[in-house]
């Protein structure tokens, strides 16, 4: 069960956030947030989200709270004004005009909290012509010109996850944009609303590539760039055992060194001739498949080679390195990303395991100062 109270640990302590649940970028950037320190309520549904993951695994809800509220109960837009009037940040991810048909959009909000920070997460943004249409992540990436960058030439671009959208293109740009609308309300005075859209953030992403696409130094196809995999010294190569290197030796002492340790002979001169780049990864593919993932993990290691192992999920909590700097935690018997940045005077931690919900109501009652969410407790849905 999660404790009274999260805040307390990491720069954002006192800052308090209201998220509207939801699935994938929103959720995840309230998680942030609360990494972070701030203390962050989350305002579930009944019945929950709709995801068929246990909630006790979902290590996106940790370092929060939870109550439930049903927006389309007589009292519930009520309940989560009450919560807005106290916090800093809300952050909803509904589909543009969702939250102003439920009665708690940034008017109602604004007139009750002038100061509060409005983060909204959606795919396309709050207008356009695509505002209103469904989506995920990889169609939101689609029409910015980046998933088509992923991949080989010959074959149809590779799906990153959701990583690229969702959460860098997505929950990263939210988090930026309501952390500067904060910064912008406690010197002024006033709050506002931030428009957060994945196809806003991903293209942003791809600023550098649009540089280079401009002075000639990136062609606008997939598979024959320096950084996409068309580099033979930039990219993923096969081991003896079915496993996978990474490689991305771009400076000239740097290459020189793979080159070496690799045992290819003198191929300086490819580095820069394109139409070696053929010869050169058919031969460097021919070492890799030589020696296990183990055994190249082993030749390269200590070396500026720029050389490293492709592990899997359950692998990378044991790489030494990860490992010293402690870049995963166990917590709940869950083993999961630790919080990212670090902080020198504010350390951050996982403080709770993920919020149940509704298990915290009576405390953000309390807490907060809002009352009327006590009746939920009385009348459960």
């Amino acid at each position: 069960m999660t404790t009274a109270r999260t805040p307390g640990h990491g720069p954002l302590s006192g800052v308090r956030v209201v998220e509207l649940a939801g699935i994938g970028p929103g959720p995840f950037a309230a998680m942030l947030l609360a990494d972070l320190g701030a203390d962050v309520v989350r305002v579930d549904r009944p019945g929950g989200p709709g995801l068929a993951i246990d909630p006790a695994c979902d290590v996106t809800n940790r370092n929060k709270r939870s109550v439930v509220v049903d927006l389309k109960a007589p009292d519930g837009p009520e309940q989560v004004l009450g919560l807005a009037t106290r916090a800093d940040i809300l952050v909803e991810g509904y589909r543009p005009g969702v939250a102003e048909r439920l009665g708690v959009g940034p008017r109602p909000c604004h007139a009750r909290n002038p100061r509060l920070v409005y983060g909204r997460m959606t795919g396309w943004g709050q207008d356009g012509p695509l505002a209103q249409r469904a989506g995920h992540d990889i169609a939101y990436i689609a029409p910015t010109g980046t998933l088509g960058m992923i991949g080989r030439p010959d074959e149809p671009p590779a799906v990153p996850a959701n990583l690229l959208g969702d959460y860098a293109g997505g929950s990263l740009y939210l988090v930026v944009g309501v952390l500067a609308a904060l910064h912008h309300a406690r010197a002024s005075g006033t709050g506002q609303v931030v428009d957060a859209a994945i196809v806003d953030g991903t293209a942003h992403l791809s600023t550098m590539i649009h540089g280079m696409l401009a002075a000639g130094g990136w062609q606008d196809r997939r598979g024959a760039n320096l950084l996409d995999g068309g580099c033979p010294y930039y990219g993923t190569y096969e081991t003896a055992d079915g496993r996978y290197m990474a490689v991305g030796a771009l400076e000239p002492q740097f290459y020189a060194e793979f080159l070496t340790l690799l045992g290819v002979g003198d191929r300086a001169a490819a580095r820069t001739d394109v139409t070696r780049w053929g010869e050169l990864r058919e031969e460097v593919a021919a070492r890799f498949k030589s020696r296990t993932r183990d055994e190249w993990t082993a030749v390269f290691d200590g070396t500026d080679a720029c050389v490293a192992p492709v592990l899997s999920l359950r692998e990378a909590p044991h790489h030494p390195h990860l490992a010293a700097r402690g870049t995963f935690t166990d917590n709940g018997g869950i083993t999961q990303p630790a919080p990212a940045p670090r902080f020198s005077a504010t350390p951050t931690s996982v403080r709770t395991v993920p919020a149940r919900p509704g298990a915290d109501t009576a405390d953000v009652a309390r807490d907060w100062d809002v009352p009327g969410l006590l009746p939920a407790l009385r009348n459960p849905q």
